[in-house]
């Protein structure tokens, strides 16, 4: 393994979206733990706000890992009945309650933030006080799909929309050496086969040239090949996580933090 000096540089990691191309995240985490990377503030973006939630309030990889494997659609999704979206997403909701608590940003072990868009503004919005539950719900939330989170008075959904991978909110935080995790750099486009991929590919092809990782701006850029997996399916979460470890290691192999 490359080696890594001792540094005094404060490293934030920035967890992109991609659905349930997320579980590669939890492969990332523990190479990262494996290279002694220690991480001093972490940003998501939708899959990457809940996966980085659940790090960042200490959740160890190995119980991150065994939630990305027991997880299935119904366990975060239900009928809205809503004319702003198809479903909602307050049983991940309930689930973050469940494994986290009730739990607030200030009460993190490592410093976090979600990044979320204002869908009735366009801006990006960085959460990063209040409930941290509500939060994650908001950054996840596909439009269309998932109807909207009320939040702060603002009317929230993915924050994939603004940025993929959630550089600003770490460099806001005061990250000095950035690593990036970008899910979707090797995406290959297939047929769609319900109602989620058609949304999924929708967004992905219309939003590609408008939330691309600025690569002169990553100190770090891991970009898992996750081209052969599906981001609305769990069947093969073991596999994303596998790759997700290889491509982290590859990348650290080679880099030298300091």
């Amino acid at each position: 393994m490359g080696l890594f000096s001792k540094t005094k540089k404060n490293i934030g990691l920035a967890l992109g979206g991609g659905a349930t191309l997320g579980a590669a995240h939890v492969g990332i985490l523990r190479a990262l733990e494996e290279a002694e990377v220690e991480i001093d503030c972490i940003a998501g973006t939708s899959i990457g706000a809940m996966v980085g939630a659940f790090y960042a309030f200490g959740m160890s990889v190995d119980e991150i890992e065994q939630i990305a494997l027991d997880l299935d659609w119904p366990d975060i999704s239900g009928i809205a009945l809503s004319r702003r979206g198809l479903l909602n997403n307050d049983k991940m909701g309930k689930r973050l309650d469940k494994y986290l608590g009730d739990v607030h940003f200030e009460d993190a072990d490592i410093p976090f933030s979600a990044v979320t868009t204002d869908i009735s503004t366009g801006e990006k919005v960085i959460l990063d006080k209040g409930d941290v539950s509500e939060a994650v719900k908001a950054s996840t939330c596909i439009p269309v799909l998932f109807e909207p989170i009320e939040y702060n008075g603002r009317l929230l959904v993915d924050g994939g929309l603004k940025e993929s991978v959630p550089l600003s909110a770490i460099q806001n935080m005061g990250a000095e050496f950035t690593i990036g995790v970008d899910l979707n750099a090797h995406r290959q486009y297939k047929r769609p086969e319900n109602i989620l991929d058609i949304l999924n590919n929708t967004l992905e092809i219309a939003l590609k040239h408008l939330a691309n990782v600025n690569l002169n701006e990553v100190d770090l850029l891991i970009q898992p090949n996750l081209a052969e997996f599906s981001r609305s399916e769990t069947k093969d979460i073991d596999e994303m996580i596998t790759e997700g470890y290889n491509a982290a290691k590859n990348e650290l192999d080679e880099k030298e933090i300091g």
